[in-house]
């Protein structure tokens, strides 16, 4: 295993929570190859087997002696001898699914098929159908990490022996036990740039480290990202953020020169100080701000700081809903963490006083995460929730005044005017107040500020929705009672009826007309 000292093993993570793999337990097997999943297939692939291989994430982590983690049990990958998409057609249409051209120039298909509830498989399966020529060595020695550079003939997964016929000429195996990520060639980075991200993702999916000849060999090549679609891009890059110990592996990405080259405008924030209130400059800031939202949507975890989070069951399911490009809320609030404070560098001056201020860098934060996420292509809804949250991240706390709790006014408008993001820009609120603070956290402080969020998220979610035919009363009702003309003096009464009702301070109609009344007699005195 590489030392951790002074050498590129240095920007390597910890191994993961995995129990110690030997040679022994990989011979003596693991999960086992002859399971239901595969006896599915096995019964409509009846066409190539000998020339099929089972290949990539379900043998390693197969050799691995545990339920495939980053390759989920119910993904398979096939390098198959001749034609690839005949082979695919062919197993989609007995299985009952579909087939999807992945890249047809070099012979790559996706068979995705349904559950098989009669056989107890209730998982949709995805079969990825790749065609190689010459020997599956040959096509081996293609590929870019020796961990994922292993091929067992299908029929051999049925052997007592399976792991002992595992095909293996990278040297695979040996870095399966000592958790690394090596380069099988010099030139995997040149032949697909994706590699680059691919290398990080597949650490962080597994808890491994980059060997310190791999990782040498990223930093010198991190120019090539420019060549990698911004499709394949984002999708290594949030496949990164979604994983545990985010912040870890963006480090690792800093250091191996490709997060700013991913993220341009972070590079402007290193070295930016900032006010005593926050410990860290605004890099370290945004950094720990997503290692903050990651830890904030885990729960309580026992912990005499995330006690104070607000948290539900409710909570876990709002957080694990799938937002965008199969990302979760989770992942976006994480994103948005790291996008919040982004124009500060722009924004900072310091005014009459000598105090130092960033006046503005929400807005053109948001304008900036705006920007960059759509070049990335990430999908319209979390561009959009991303953009609100950093526009909005510093409401929260605004909110209360002077220590006395929001008004159910204030929360109402709160709620109204952020929607969707409302709760996640409240968590991101939590997160930018933990990151700020830092070691110098005071749990007294930490927790009134968590009441405080605790109590905007309650009301809010409790406060009535008064909208359709449940509202109290109608723009048309208002210029009948009051003899008015349309325009907006309208729109200004009934919202503030509005407030009101979601606030609790009136439940009638009657008492609705009395609030406009009211309010139409104020007006003069307040111009």
């Amino acid at each position: 295993m590489p030392r951790r000292g002074r050498n590129p093993s240095a920007d390597q993570p910890e191994a993961g929570p995995y129990r110690p793999l030997t040679f022994m337990a990989i011979a003596n097997g693991g999960i086992g190859l002859d399971s239901p999943f595969l006896d599915r297939i096995n019964r409509c692939f009846v066409d190539d087997r000998a020339s099929a291989y089972i290949v990539g994430g379900y043998l390693r982590d197969a050799l691995r002696s545990r339920s495939p983690g980053g390759t989920p049990q119910h993904d398979l990958d096939l390098a198959v001898e001749g034609d690839s998409e005949r082979i695919a057609r062919s197993l989609a249409r007995r299985l009952g699914g579909s087939i999807a051209p992945l890249d047809p120039t070099r012979g790559i298909f996706r068979v995705m098929a349904p559950a098989e509830e009669e056989s107890g498989e209730r998982q949709p399966c995805t079969i990825d159908v790749t065609s190689f020529s010459g020997s599956i060595q040959e096509d081996l020695a293609r590929r870019d990490f020796s961990v994922d550079a292993m091929a067992l003939q299908w029929d051999d997964r049925q052997r007592a022996d399976w792991p002992d016929r595992v095909i293996d000429p990278s040297g695979g195996r040996p870095d399966l036990v000592q958790k690394r990520i090596r380069a099988i060639s010099p030139t995997i980075f040149h032949d697909d740039p994706g590699r680059l991200l691919r290398s990080v993702r597949l650490a962080s999916q597994l808890g491994f480290a980059l060997d310190p000849e791999t990782a040498s060999l990223v930093r010198q090549q991190a120019h090539l990202l420019s060549q990698v679609s911004a499709e394949r891009q984002r999708d290594e890059f949030l496949g990164i953020l979604s994983l545990a110990n985010a912040k870890r592996y963006l480090v690792i990405l800093d250091r191996l020169d490709l997060l700013c080259r991913l993220i341009p405008e972070l590079a402007a924030t290193k070295g930016v100080e900032q006010p005593v209130v926050h410990y860290w400059d605004v890099w370290e800031h945004v950094l720990h701000c997503v290692e903050a939202a990651e830890d904030i949507t885990g729960g309580h975890q026992n912990s005499p700081v995330f006690i104070f989070v607000p948290w539900t069951p409710e909570t876990t399911d709002y957080f694990s809903e799938n937002i965008s490009d199969g990302h979760s809320r989770r992942t976006i609030l994480k994103l948005a963490a790291l996008f919040h404070d982004i124009a500060k560098p722009q924004t900072k001056a310091t005014d009459e006083t000598g105090k130092t201020r960033f006046l503005g860098h929400s807005e053109l934060g948001a304008s900036m995460a705006e920007s960059r996420l759509t070049q990335l292509r990430l999908g319209s809804r979390a561009v959009g929730m991303v953009r609100d949250m950093v526009t909005h991240h510093l409401r929260p706390g605004n909110m209360s005044q002077k220590g006395q709790e929001p008004t159910p006014r204030a929360i109402h408008r709160y709620f109204r005017d952020l929607g969707g993001v409302a709760v996640d820009t409240l968590f991101l609120a939590l997160a930018d107040y933990l990151a700020a603070k830092g070691p110098n956290l005071s749990l007294e402080q930490w927790s009134a500020h968590a009441r405080m969020i605790g109590r905007v998220l309650e009301c809010g979610l409790e406060q009535p929705r008064p909208q359709g035919p449940t509202r109290l009363i109608t723009g048309h009702d208002l210029m009948d009672h009051l003899a008015l003309e349309p325009g907006p003096l309208v729109g200004e009464i009934l919202a503030a009826i509005t407030e009101a009702h979601a606030s609790g301070e009136i439940h009638t109609r009657e008492e609705a007309l009395a609030l406009a009344e009211q309010t139409v007699s104020d007006r003069p005195a307040r111009e």
